[in-house]
């Protein structure tokens, strides 16, 4: 989300200036590729561009295309093929053996519907939604067309495809949150049906000096932070940073949600033994950390349990404590990183082995309909 928030930036500033755009986007990967279905590239016809669709070596001949869908207002689809290892074939240095379709599409900045007022709702919205887009059709009025969907029942009309058409394949999506591409013999056409996810939010407990690093971190990486603690005692240089500040006393009305991370960071034995039973009752809250080492862990268990507030914490899918990645890290930055990566690893399901280890490709197949 992070870049999408950069492009609707872009966009709003260019548009001010009269300055037309185009969209580039992944629609369709086989094999290796340095960015994924839905990475996003948004050109102006004044050569500015903000976004990537790769790891830097197609942006050079995408800007072209793009400013090309510009001059002639329409939308158009291109293959780069490097699958035979020939990289001279395409003009450009692909180097990773893949097979990417890039859709480029001009912007009507006129239309509450084009694909980047689109993104702009979704951010709003802060929720999941899909997004249909035809990347493939016999009429070429047709590419390129879009729909946004915030509930896996919503009507869809999509040029002349209805909920029946798609209905099957939005609620896949739905479900496996990863992408996938319709075919359709009428028309010609391919239907990209994308998963959007919110922002992923993180809620830190506590104000001492190492929140700082975690926020610094997670603002990085484009997440919406909101900090528990002491009213009274949080710092300027965190409440001006972060989205919400909460008392102690407001755990109860805290939103939570399947997108939402939790770190205790209190230094505070006591203020943990309150917060901990909280959230390990907070459904569908997918992760728990806890700062500090074993054995205070073990001693906070064991408190809980005598007291007759939890389960053996160890029973908990979503409790991490020690909390982060076991990478060696010792001050508050590298602390913070480590956090930051067991939390993206919990949320993308992946179990945080080196890459050298893993057997097959880096990243999950896209599923297909043929």
């Amino acid at each position: 989300m992070k870049e999408i928030r950069k492009i609707i930036k872009a966009y709003d500033q260019w548009r001010q200036l009269e300055d037309p755009m185009a969209l580039a986007t992944v629609v369709k990967v086989e094999e290796s590729s340095y960015r994924r279905i839905g990475a996003r590239m948004l050109v102006s016809a004044s050569g500015q561009y903000v976004g990537g669709i790769s790891g830097g070596c197609l942006e050079g001949d995408a800007l072209k295309k793009a400013k090309r869908a510009i001059l002639r207002q329409t939308a158009s689809k291109v293959v780069y093929d490097t699958l035979d290892g020939d990289d001279y074939q395409i003009g450009v240095g692909l180097g990773c053996n893949g097979r990417i379709e890039i859709l480029f599409a001009p912007l009507d900045s006129r239309t509450e519907d084009n694909p980047i007022e689109l993104l702009r709702r979704t951010i709003e919205a802060d929720q999941p939604a899909v997004l249909l887009k035809v990347i493939a059709a016999a009429e070429v009025a047709d590419l390129g067309q879009n729909q946004l969907l915030f509930h896996p029942d919503e009507a869809i009309q999509l040029v002349d495809l209805t909920a029946s058409d798609l209905r099957n394949d939005v609620a896949a999506v739905w479900d496996r949150k990863r992408p996938k591409v319709v075919r359709f013999a009428k028309g010609e056409r391919e239907v990209l049906v994308e998963y959007l996810r919110p922002e992923t939010r993180l809620l830190i407990v506590g104000n001492n000096y190492d929140v700082n690093a975690m926020i610094g971190v997670a603002r990085e990486l484009g997440w919406q932070i909101s900090v528990l603690a002491k009213k009274a005692k949080i710092l300027r240089s965190i409440s001006s940073v972060v989205h919400r500040i909460y008392d102690y006393s407001e755990v109860d009305r805290i939103p939570l949600d399947e997108y939402t991370a939790v770190v205790l960071m209190t230094h505070d034995y006591d203020w943990d033994l309150r917060m901990v039973p909280h959230f390990l009752n907070s459904p569908p809250l997918p992760y728990l950390g806890m700062l500090g080492p074993r054995k205070r862990f073990d001693k906070l268990n064991e408190a809980l349990q005598a007291a007759g507030l939890t389960r053996d914490l160890r029973d908990y899918p979503h409790v991490h404590a020690p909390v982060g990645l076991d990478i060696g890290a010792e001050s508050p930055e590298e602390i913070a990183l480590a956090i930051a990566a067991e939390i993206l690893c919990v949320f993308r399901q992946r179990d945080g082995q080196k890459l050298k280890l893993r057997a097959g490709t880096i990243h999950e197949r896209e599923f297909w309909k043929v």
